[in-house]
């Protein structure tokens, strides 16, 4: 089969799989996304499957998944923004770091507003407040109606007014 036609095979399959996830049907979505990948190994799909398994409570296999996709790429910079919030998610707040840093580095990504927000995260839970502070603004600045930056800073202000 040629490969242009492979190509598309495996987007088809990771465009119904995306439609699947945003409708609630993991299952079905994670089954194309293996489809997809069995035409085309991508990072997107690796990146996309691993937030379907997230979105079941599955953090360390998405953390995996998303190495997958780093191995790719790793200039995509939406599988280490996420391997941070999964950390997160699993209380690893000062191991998320490392990746959400590298997520800002990352030239191919289009969401930097996340990363910024997550780090904003991991330094509150860390109770570096002022990091955590200059981070969500950080989220703010790249996308000005973030609302749970907007949210975010407006806890750490309303927390540092108490004291």
């Amino acid at each position: 089969m040629p490969v242009q036609h492979v190509a598309l095979m495996a987007q088809d399959y990771f465009e119904l799989a995306y439609e699947l996830q945003m409708r609630g049907d993991i299952e079905r979505a994670v089954y194309y996304y293996k489809r997809s990948l069995d035409c085309m190994p991508s990072p997107e799909a690796y990146t996309f499957w691993a937030w379907s398994e997230s979105m079941r409570g599955g953090y360390e296999e998405a953390i995996e998944l998303c190495k997958e996709a780093i191995a790719l790429d790793s200039d995509f910079g939406n599988p280490w923004n996420d391997i941070g919030a999964y950390l997160l998610a699993l209380e690893h707040y000062e191991e998320a770091i490392p990746f959400l840093e590298q997520a800002l580095r990352s030239p191919r990504y289009l969401t930097y507003h996340y990363a910024h927000y997550n780090l904003g995260r991991a330094y509150e839970k860390l109770t570096d407040l002022e990091h955590a502070r200059r981070k969500y603004q950080d989220a703010l600045a790249q996308e000005p109606t973030y609302l749970l930056a907007r949210e975010a800073l407006e806890r750490l202000e309303q927390r540092a007014a108490k004291h």
